[in-house]
C-alpha cells in the first residue's frame, strides 16, 4: 500500500542533519527471568505485534525532483533481525557502560533504505538485569495512525496475550515513473499543495548557498518568535556535534506528590522546579553567572485528552491524546527554593488550554505503554516551534502506575531518549511509571561533557525543596 506522509511527518524527514537526527528514543531495564529472555523469544514478540502498528514495515520512498512528499510503500525486503539486534556488556555490565551504549546507538544514523526503526536487546546487564533500547524515526510515530513500538509491546500482565496468525504480503513497490506519474496527477487536482513541496525542494536543491537558505530561515524564525521573543542567551545553546552523553536520575513519585500536596500545585509544577534548581546549580557549577531574574526557557509540552466519552475503549491506531506546546521560564536566578515552585506553579496554572489534562489515572485505560508514544509527540510540538525561541526540550508524561511486562519480563525502569534539537545541548525525557519518576538525560558530548553530575544535582534540588518545604 502506497501512502504520501504527511506534511509534518515530511518535514521531520527532511528536518533532521547528521548532527541532529529526529530520533525519539526509550531504554527499558527489564528483569531477566530465571529461564533468560531470548533474543528469539523477542523477535516472536514484536512480529505479533507489528500488525498493530503497520508503518514498521514500511520505508520512504522520495518523489523525483521533490515533486511531491514521500510516500510510505512497502518493504518486500522487510527482515526483522535486521531491525531488531543484540549487544551484550561486558558482564557484570555497569549501569554507566550501559548509558555509553546507549549514546553511540543513538548517535549512529538510521538506514533510510529500510523501515526507520531499530531495537537492541542488551544483555550481561548486573543485578540479573537486561536491558531493551528503541529507536525510532519522528516521522513514524504521529500518535494516531503509528504509535510508538515501545507503547505496543508492553503488556499489563506476564503472560502476553494472543494474537492470530500474521498473514502479511507486502504490495508491489512503485516504480520512479509510477511515483512521477501520481505526482503530476496531484499538480493538476491539487496545485497549491504541490507547489509548497517543490519550494521545499528547490530550498534543498540550492542548499550549497548556505548564506540565502540561512538568510530565508532568519526571516521565517523572526517571524515566528514575535510573540514570545527569542529566549535568553544560555549554555545550553551551542552547535551540536554527532556525539551524545546519556545519563538517567530516578526518584520516588510519592516525594513529588507529598510536595504536591503540601503546596497545592501539580506534580508537573514539582517536576519542573526541580529541573531548575538542577540547572541553576549546574550553570554556576561552571562558574556562570546566576543574577536575579536570569531564566531560561524550556518548552514543556502537556499531554492532554480532546473531549471524548470513549477514553477506555481507544487502542491502538486510535488518537490516544493530543499534545500542545508551553513556553515556560524557568527561573534560574531566584535563590528560594519555594519561590522558584511558586512562581513555576503561577505560570502553568495561567497556561490557556480548552482540554483536559493527562494524568496517570486516566492513562492506564489505554492497551499498552503510552509514554513512548506521548513523548515522541511532544517532541513533535516544540519542533513547530523556532529553536531559538527556547533553550531545552522537557517532555514530562505519566505512565501506568502498575507493574508492567515485556515478553512476560518485568519491566522495572523505563527511560526516555529525546532527541537534541538544533543547536540545543541538553533534553530531558520524564516518565512517571510504577510509583517512580524516571529522568532521561541526552546531551551532546562536546558541548555538556559534565552532564554525569546532572542526576546528582537534580537530587539535591528534590532535597533543597522538600527541607525547605518543612
Amino acid at each position: 500500500m502506497v501512502t504520501r506522509l504527511s506534511a509534518s511527518d515530511a518535514s521531520f524527514y527532511g528536518l533532521e542533519d547528521s548532527s541532529t537526527p529526529m530520533y525519539v528514543g526509550t531504554l527499558s531495564i527489564l528483569r531477566r527471568p530465571r529461564a533468560g529472555l531470548s533474543y528469539e523469544t523477542l523477535l516472536a514478540n514484536v512480529e505479533a505485534r507489528l500488525p498493530q502498528i503497520p508503518r514498521y514495515r514500511q520505508k520512504v520512498r522520495e518523489v523525483t525532483l521533490g515533486l511531491a512528499r514521500p510516500v510510505w510503500v512497502d518493504d518486500r525486503d522487510f527482515d526483522i533481525t535486521y531491525h531488531i539486534r543484540r549487544s551484550a556488556l561486558p558482564s557484570p555490565g555497569s549501569d554507566a557502560q550501559l548509558h555509553d551504549l546507549v549514546a553511540r546507538l543513538g548517535s549512529r544514523p538510521l538506514d533510510k533504505t529500510r523501515p526507520l526503526w531499530e531495537m537492541c536487546l542488551v544483555e550481561g546487564l548486573s543485578d540479573n538485569r537486561l536491558a531493551i533500547y528503541t529507536k525510532t524515526h519522528q516521522a513514524l510515530v504521529n500518535g494516531m495512525t503509528a504509535l510508538e513500538i515501545g507503547h505496543v509491546i508492553a503488556d499489563r500482565t506476564q503472560k502476553p496475550p494472543e494474537f492470530g496468525e500474521d498473514i502479511w504480503i507486502p504490495g508491489r513497490e512503485p516504480s520512479d515513473v509510477s511515483l512521477l506519474l501520481g505526482a503530476i496527477g496531484e499538480w493538476i487536482t491539487r496545485p497549491t499543495a504541490q507547489l509548497a513541496a517543490v519550494q521545499s525542494a528547490a530550498a534543498d536543491m540550492i542548499s550549497s548557498t548556505e548564506q540565502f537558505v540561512e538568510a530565508g530561515r532568519r526571516v521565517i524564525d523572526m517571524a515566528r518568535t514575535m510573540v514570545r521573543g527569542t529566549a535568553p542567551s544560555s549554555p545550553l545553546n551551542a552547535t551540536v556535534s554527532r556525539n551524545r552523553r546519556f545519563t538517567v536520575a530516578k526518584h520516588e513519585l510519592e516525594e513529588y506528590r507529598q510536595l504536591r500536596t503540601r503546596f497545592d500545585c501539580d506534580v508537573n509544577d514539582v517536576v519542573l522546579s526541580v529541573v531548575t534548581g538542577a540547572l541553576r546549580n549546574w550553570l554556576m557549577s561552571r562558574g556562570q553567572s546566576v543574577s536575579t531574574g536570569l531564566t531560561v526557557r524550556a518548552m514543556a509540552p502537556m499531554s492532554v485528552y480532546p473531549e471524548t466519552d470513549h477514553l477506555e475503549s481507544a487502542g491502538p491506531g486510535q488518537a490516544i491524546s493530543e499534545v500542545t506546546p508551553f513556553l515556560v521560564d524557568l527561573p534560574v536566578g531566584e535563590n528560594n527554593a519555594l519561590v522558584r515552585l511558586s512562581q513555576i506553579a503561577h505560570a502553568t496554572e495561567t497556561q490557556a488550554t480548552t482540554t483536559t489534562p493527562v494524568d496517570a489515572r486516566t492513562i492506564v485505560t489505554l492497551s499498552g505503554f503510552a509514554p513512548p508514544t506521548l513523548h515522541a509527540m511532544g517532541t513533535r510540538v516544540a519542533t513547530s516551534f523556532p529553536a531559538r525561541q527556547f533553550n531545552l526540550l522537557i517532555t514530562n508524561v505519566p505512565g501506568a502506575q502498575k507493574q508492567m511486562y515485556v515478553a512476560g519480563t518485568k519491566l522495572l525502569d523505563t527511560y526516555a531518549v529525546p532527541p537534541l534539537l538544533n543547536n540545543q545541548v541538553l533534553a530531558l525525557g520524564i516518565t512517571s511509571y510504577n510509583g517512580s519518576l524516571y529522568y532521561g538525560i541526552n546531551a551532546d558530548r562536546e558541548a555538556m561533557s559534565d552532564v554525569d553530575v546532572f542526576p546528582s544535582l537534580l537530587r539535591e534540588a528534590l532535597d533543597e525543596l522538600r527541607e525547605t518545604a518543612r
